[in-house]
């Protein structure tokens, strides 16, 4: 992208890609909205306040997640108005102590704790989820290249998504 839209466009590129996800998603909502559904399921009460309560949670988790990364640059304010990335840093303290994508899995902590699940919605949610996979995948390889050695190191040691769970570690 760098070679084809040169230094200078590339500055709009990160807040021209959080406008188009957000533009683009919003005819699958309107489609969910629309289109003929049935409930699969419903978590009944008590439990449902259980389920509540946990995407409560895991939208301060995400508050929490956002607020401990760059947020300007995060959302791509930073480079619109400064011209230039700021130099990256790998922040691996707060949730990313416990998970390399706090943000991700605080998604889809919200998203398969909702208490009522229809036809439509559960489409959509196994299409978000896989979306989320691939797109940590393709991030894990830009850290890697981005940070080297210490995101290795920090992969090694540290959960993609759920805290206490490393596939592959060598004991």
């Amino acid at each position: 992208m760098r070679r084809v839209l040169g230094e200078n466009l590339m500055r709009f590129y990160r807040f021209g890609y959080n406008i188009f996800s957000v533009v683009s998603f919003l005819p699958v909502l309107w489609l969910m909205a629309v289109l003929p559904d049935r409930v699969l399921y419903q978590i009944p009460m008590p439990w449902m306040y259980l389920s509540l309560a946990g995407q409560l949670a895991a939208v301060v988790l995400l508050v929490v997640g956002v607020l401990q990364t760059d947020t300007l640059s995060f959302v791509g304010l930073r480079q619109l108005f400064e011209g230039k990335e700021s130099s990256p840093r790998l922040v691996i303290s707060g949730l990313y102590h416990w998970v390399r994508h706090p943000l991700y899995a605080a998604g889809l902590l919200f998203i398969w704790l909702t208490p009522v699940v229809s036809q439509n919605s559960l489409v959509v949610f196994i299409a978000v989820t896989v979306y989320i996979l691939v797109g940590a995948f393709f991030e894990e390889r830009k850290l890697e290249r981005e940070f080297g050695a210490a995101y290795r190191e920090y992969k090694a040691a540290t959960p993609m998504l759920i805290p206490g769970l490393i596939f592959g570690r060598n004991k």
